[in-house]
């Protein structure tokens, strides 16, 4: 994983010691393991949450990770114009590149442990796609994407878009060296990421040597969440195993430990962990398609404003070769809409 690293992480600041007597240790209440599905335009993706109660997820609510998979040429695929209302959009690349353009004018492209930031907001249009020269050649792809919702009061606020390049995150170790910890976005133990959030969150991307153990001071009022990007290892004191592909939900408590196995796959050297929580909303959701609201009324509204144009319209450039203009709904969205208006959205 050639995201942003140092040779020698014991020249990096550190975190501090923790004193067993003095903190709690977060017990471990579930692990998930996250299915596969299509994304997109076909990329393949694995559903994060999948399974997990909106409840111990809040302030988040959906997380995809792109790949791992390596494309032949003109494979690589990615997402066409579409909309988003009510949330942000984390997209933090690992291996491969993405474009980002979006109807408010932000947009970029990102690679190598560089993160977009998109506030929706009120309302944004936007699309995410390899460049042509990475769909000519192939090559491997692997990121995240990250939905984290905004309350109730910010659900209408002016569309946002941060471009995070990899050398501006934080970068941490632990109190012996064996853990990269690179903090993108909140605050641990002092020391803060770049990203600007308007729900207060903290979002790490920990890579663990084999054998080495991290505990991590955590925001007693913040919920947390693991989830293994690649390797293996394990999570809480008791040890829970943790390997590719698997979500850990932690309970209450002021420290997070995770722990690689000191035998790793030669394709995963390491033990890399996405570390996540924040300060949780407590409002009802109301989840449907590329909509994040408080009650189905909006999520109608949402679908309504986005076939009136009132989201933002595609720019001129963008129009033509990959469709969808001011005030049109692809096929995919027009029947989401229609079934939204037969079938209640995801609540909680």
């Amino acid at each position: 994983m050639p995201a942003v690293t140092v040779e020698n992480p014991l020249t990096l600041p550190r975190i501090r010691v923790i004193d067993p007597q003095a903190a709690r240790d977060r017990p471990v209440l579930s692990v998930t393991t996250a299915p596969s599905a299509l994304e997109g335009e076909g990329f393949p993706v694995r559903r994060a949450f999948a399974g997990v109660s909106l409840a111990a997820l809040d302030p988040f609510v959906h997380m995809d990770q792109m790949g791992e998979v390596e494309y032949a040429p003109g494979e690589p695929k990615g997402t066409p114009w579409h909309p988003h209302r009510g949330f942000e959009t984390v997209t933090y690349m690992i291996d491969g590149i993405f474009e980002h353009h979006d109807s408010n004018g932000g947009g970029g492209v990102i690679t190598n442990g560089d993160t977009q930031w998109m506030t929706a907001g009120r309302g944004i249009l936007h699309i995410e796609r390899p460049p042509e020269h990475l769909v000519v050649s192939g090559g491997l792809f692997h990121g995240f994407q990250l939905w984290v919702n905004l309350p109730r009061r910010l659900k209408f606020a002016p569309p946002r878009y941060q471009d995070i390049r990899a050398g501006a995150v934080s970068l941490l170790t632990s109190p012996d060296g064996g853990a990269l910890i690179r903090v993108i976005a909140g605050e641990v133990d002092g020391h803060r990421g770049p990203g600007i959030t308007h729900t207060p969150i903290t979002l790490l991307h920990v890579t663990l040597a084999p054998g080495a153990l991290l505990r991590l001071p955590w925001q007693p009022h913040f919920n947390a969440l693991v989830y293994a990007l690649g390797g293996f290892g394990s999570v809480g004191t008791d040890r829970r195993p943790l390997r590719y592909g698997q979500l850990a939900v932690l309970g209450r408590g002021d420290v997070v430990t995770v722990e690689a196995a000191r035998n790793q796959e030669s394709r995963s050297p390491n033990f890399d962990v996405l570390v996540l929580g924040g300060e949780p909303i407590r409002e009802p959701v109301a989840m449907y398609g590329p909509f994040v609201m408080n009650t189905k009324a909006e999520i109608l509204q949402a679908f309504e404003d986005y076939q009136k144009g009132v989201l933002g319209s595609v720019p001129a450039e963008y129009a033509v070769p990959h469709g969808g203009v001011r005030g049109e709904a692809s096929a995919r969205e027009m029947k989401a809409a229609d079934t939204a208006k037969r079938e209640p959205p995801t609540a909680s």
